[in-house]
C-alpha cells in the first residue's frame, strides 16, 4: 500500500516496498508488511496504530536504529538502509534528532550537559559546543535551568531538555516517540506547542508516534498502521 501527501514540496524520506521481519525461535515475524511512503520537507505526521502495528520499529527504521528486512528507504536521496554500520552511525548523529517518552536524560549531568552530549561526536570547540547549547536551551524555554540535574526538574522540564538535545545539531528529521506519554495533559500541551513551533517556525520535518488522538491533531497528517500496513487519515 502507497501513502502520498497531498503537498507538493519534495519529499525528504522516500520509503518504498519496506518489510521488517523478526525471528521468534523457528517463528518469522513479520512486523512491517511492504509498506511505502512519502515524507515531505517540512511535514508534521503523526503514526497511530494498536500496540504492535510496527509504529515504532518504523520510526527505528528512518532513524536509522535498525535496519529493513528488504525495500528500500532514502532520506535526501541517500539510501540509509544500504550504509555500513560505521557510516550510519555517522550520519544519524548529523542528520536525526530523537525525543524519547521516558526523556533518557543522564541523571548525573546538568541539563546543559545532557544538551551538549550529541555536540561530543563532532569536531567543534568548546565554545562552539557551549554556544549551541545555550541557543538550544533558550529556544525550548529553560536557559534559567541549564545548571540543573533532571532530578530537579519536572517530567515537562526535563522533556524540553529532551529537545534542546534533539536539535542541538540542527537535525534534518526529528522522532519523536510518544513524547507525551509520560506526561499530564497541561505539560503534554506544552511539548506539543513546542513542537509545533519547531516546525512552523523551524521548518523542522517531525514523525511522532502517539497513541493519543489529541496529540495527533497537532500533525499535519496522521497515518494509522495495522498489521504492518499503512492508511491515512486528516489530523
Amino acid at each position: 500500500m502507497s501513502v502520498e501527501p497531498a503537498v507538493a514540496a519534495p519529499p525528504i524520506v522516500r520509503i518504498r516496498d519496506l518489510v521488517k521481519e523478526y525471528r521468534r525461535g523457528a517463528e518469522v515475524v513479520r512486523v512491517l508488511d511492504g509498506l511505502s511512503l512519502d515524507i515531505r520537507q517540512g511535514d508534521f505526521v503523526a503514526l497511530m496504530g494498536p500496540s504492535g502495528s510496527g509504529k515504532s520499529t518504523l520510526l527505528n527504521l528512518i532513524g536509522g536504529l535498525d535496519r529493513p528486512t528488504s525495500g528500500s528507504l532514502e532520506v535526501e536521496g541517500l539510501r540509509v538502509d544500504q550504509l555500513t554500520d560505521a557510516s550510519l552511525a555517522h550520519w544519524r548523529a548529523d542528520h536525526v534528532g530523537f525525543i524519547f517518552q521516558m526523556y533518557n536524560l543522564l541523571p548525573v549531568l546538568t541539563a546543559e550537559r545532557n544538551v551538549e552530549l550529541p555536540l561530543l561526536l563532532k569536531d567543534l570547540t568548546r565554545d562552539q559546543r557551549a554556544r549551541r547549547v545555550a541557543a538550544a536551551l533558550q529556544l525550548v524555554g529553560l536557559s534559567n535551568r541549564a545548571k540543573h540535574r533532571p532530578r530537579e526538574l519536572s517530567g515537562g522540564q526535563e522533556q524540553r531538555v529532551g529537545i534542546a538535545r534533539a536539535i542541538v545539531t540542527d537535525p534534518t528529521l526529528l522522532l519523536c516517540d510518544e513524547p507525551t506519554g509520560d506526561l499530564d495533559r497541561k505539560s503534554g500541551d506544552e511539548i506539543l506547542t513546542l513542537l509545533e513551533a519547531l516546525n512552523d517556525e523551524y521548518g523542522k520535518t517531525i514523525v511522532m508516534v502517539t497513541h493519543d488522538p489529541h496529540a495527533a491533531e497537532r500533525a499535519h497528517r496522521v497515518i494509522h498502521l495495522d498489521k504492518g500496513m499503512l492508511s491515512e487519515g486528516q489530523g
